[in-house]
């Protein structure tokens, strides 16, 4: 295509030609055909070369007609006039018809973790032929790897599970994002389960989400999970599991909520063909008589959720206006990856100024923690408030909210239908093994050719952490200045909701066997903000939801602290920017202190003096000097504006950085005074001995908990 044809601008695009471009050529809606060629059909000749067809182009390029084959209708799209695209599954895997639904729904009180009594057993089931087995899939281990898809999967009529007269659980899993791979009785109300490994792996045994029937309301039930294999989880930091019943939520409009008694996590075996294992086991007494319940890890969060939700987007006439929605690419199973470009919609040159912003999630299917913050983001910067618009006015978002749907729709915890983990992929060429990976990395390599990409987020679940968290990339190689800059972001998510993110657990370090991830990978392309967001399972250690689990809206008022935080970073006063820089430098040399401290005998007020001669002069001018010609975001006819706190004047500034920024160091070295009675600190007051007491500081919450 020519050069030209590229830079035309057409007046009904709803966004501009080099915005559209970011996604594969192939996937463009065949309206822009229309648009892009010399619209004639081959047909429209009657030179026998060319067959009589209408799915045949000709463009006119350098003084003479070239072929090209006319692209599917409606296939690259999420459309209006029909139903959403089915899933696909492995052809051998077994689906049950019954579509599983559950009912949004937030605590009206933050649930507290478990606190353990001293009195949990650690049941331990050595294998009997008397203990009758209740549920068995089969089916997964049919194939060695991924062979082909089907809608539906397989099409054979279904084995029905027993069908018991008496008081035995019926359970079943073999619906969207299920996973349980087989149960036993092993007495009257008690039940052994094993949770099935990653498709095409024998690993990854975490994630679990299934359904339990036919049962007695209250009797205490206790359920053993017998083949987890991390030896820390956050089951022994007091999480609970997630219950859901269909009666309750019918009448009383209840949904997933934590439960459980006599939760343990413990290591049951001493570790036959080198592997070790871990049960998890609890105690519950169900609310009804023949209810249908539902167990699960964490909230579930399905591919058919995310197309519904994207559905809504495409036939709402206000936010399909700056939303646009497209197909990244097809996985290996032929489902949708789906990409988002989230920008007010400009017929002119001035949108290639915006600066792009990169969320992608559920590159890991059981963290349904990530779809959830993906939810909140979207809900937000697709809302009318004032901020929204104002993002969307001053920057670019390129969104892929599902990068796995493969394993989601299987119920798998961390790997694709490759069998591999999709996060240690991102440098590999194999476009076939890992297309969303690769695709991803294509997109966000031709959008850095047109435009500046300021930040990259990918969201995750942690397992082993509570509260939420960021993991940077290390730029110790580099200059100080961009070293600093790297946790600024981070620095001021936490303020914004002190309550759930946690600084203090950031790290910024790019270790070997995290090469291939997306967020080293970007770093590596030339993106200095470069993210992975990590979302506990658990709940939070932190201010008023110490000691409770994070529920849903929780997790979706992160994405609107990202918002808001992204506001905060790019605001044209850069007033709080240079307080977290400098804050920054403080904790930097805080930090130095104490490993001088740690590691020396030389006296504190010779260390002191030698950190400020080495500091003065370099630190603050150098971070000032580069700043000023960092985030030009907005033109002269608009700038950024912020909430109450963006709003306040300068002097409210220096006040709270008088009142909240620092202490002195003679507190610091209070705690050295017995090795170094003998010196004095003969100049508490000057500004460069200060030291920033960096948790103490909070700024006011948004309005969302």
């Amino acid at each position: 295509m020519s050069e030209d044809s590229e830079k035309e601008d057409y007046s009904d695009r709803t966004i501009s030609d080099e915005d559209e471009s970011d996604e594969d050529m192939f996937m463009k809606f065949v309206s822009e055909d229309f648009h892009r060629c010399a619209l004639l059909t081959a047909d429209s000749f009657g030179d026998p070369f060319f067959p009589r067809t209408t799915q045949i182009l000709l463009e006119y390029q350098l003084g003479r007609w070239v072929p090209r084959l006319r692209e599917p209708r409606d296939l690259y799209g999420v459309s209006s006039s029909g139903p959403l695209s089915p899933t696909r599954w492995p052809y051998h895997c077994e689906v049950i018809d019954e579509k599983v639904q559950h009912i949004d729904w937030t605590p009206s009180c933050p649930e507290p973790v478990y606190i353990p009594t001293g009195l949990e057993t650690e049941p331990l089931y050595p294998d009997s032929k008397e203990d009758t087995v209740v549920y068995l899939a089969e089916d997964a281990y049919k194939e060695p790897c991924f062979v082909y898809s089907r809608v539906g999967g397989n099409r054979t009529p279904l084995k029905q599970p027993v069908d018991y007269r008496d008081n035995t659980l019926m359970f079943e899993a073999r619906f969207e994002s299920g996973n349980l791979q087989k149960v036993v009785k092993v007495a009257e109300y008690e039940y052994q389960l094993t949770v099935r490994p990653d498709l095409f792996t024998n690993k990854h045994t975490q994630w679990y989400y299934f359904q339990v029937t036919n049962m007695r309301a209250g009797i205490v039930y206790r359920f053993t999970i017998v083949n987890f294999t991390k030896p820390a989880s956050l089951y022994s930091r007091g999480m609970r599991p997630l219950f859901y019943s269909e009666k309750e939520a019918k009448a009383h409009h209840i949904g997933w909520q934590r439960i459980g008694d006599q939760i343990k996590y413990y290591r049951n075996n001493p570790g036959q063909d080198g592997r070790h294992f871990f049960s998890l086991t609890w105690t519950f007494q169900f609310p009804h008589n023949k209810d249908t319940c539902y167990f699960a890890h964490c909230y579930p969060y399905t591919y058919t959720n995310l197309q519904e939700y994207l559905s809504g987007i495409n036939n709402d006439p206000v936010r399909s206006k700056f939303c646009k929605i497209r197909v990244l690419c097809h996985t290996l199973a032929r489902n949708m990856v789906y990409i988002l470009t989230i920008t007010t919609p400009l017929k002119n040159s001035d949108s290639r100024k915006r600066k792009a912003v990169i969320l992608t999630a559920r590159v890991h299917p059981g963290e349904t923690n990530s779809s959830w913050i993906m939810k909140g983001f979207l809900d937000y910067i697709l809302g009318n408030s004032s901020d929204a618009q104002l993002l969307r006015d001053t920057f670019v978002f390129k969104v892929v909210p599902m990068l796995n749907p493969d394993g989601v729709i299987v119920g798998n915890y961390r790997c694709s239908l490759a069998g591999r983990d999709l996060n240690r992929n991102y440098t590999s060429l194999l476009k076939e093994s890992f297309p969303s990976v690769w695709y991803t990395r294509n997109m966000v390599h031709r959008l850095m050719e047109k435009r500046e990409v300021i930040l990259y987020c990918d969201l995750h679940g942690h397992s082993r952490k509570e509260n939420i968290l960021m993991y940077g990339c290390d730029g110790s190689d580099r200059s100080k200045t961009l070293y600093l800059q790297q946790r600024i972001f981070p620095l001021m998510l936490s303020k914004n909701c002190p309550d759930k993110f946690s600084f203090s657990a950031c790290k910024f370090n790019v270790q070997k066997s995290k090469e291939g991830t997306g967020r080293v990978v970007m770093w590596k392309m030339g993106i200095r903000n470069s993210f992975t967001m990590e979302a506990t399972f658990c709940g939070s250690t932190l201010g008023n939801k110490r000691g409770t689990h994070f529920s849903t809206k929780d997790l979706e008022s992160m994405g609107y602290h990202f918002c808001d935080s992204l506001l905060d970073y790019c605001d044209p006063d850069r007033t709080k920017y240079y307080r977290c820089l400098k804050e920054l430098e403080e904790m930097e040399r805080h930090i130095t202190l104490e490993k001088v401290f740690e590691d020396s005998d030389t006296p504190v007020i010779h260390i002191t003096l030698d950190l400020e001669s080495s500091s003065r002069g370099s630190d603050s001018s150098e971070s000032i000097d580069s700043l000023t010609d960092l985030l030009k975001l907005t033109s002269q006819k608009k700038h950024l504006k912020t909430k109450k706190e963006r709003n306040s004047t300068t002097a409210s500034h220096q006040n709270a950085r008088e009142g909240q920024e620092v202490y002195d160091r003679g507190h610091l070295l209070q705690r050295h005074k017995q090795s170094n009675s003998d010196v004095k600190d003969t100049r508490p007051n000057e500004p460069g001995d200060y030291m920033v007491d960096y948790f103490r500081r909070q700024l006011p919450n948004q309005g969302l908990v």
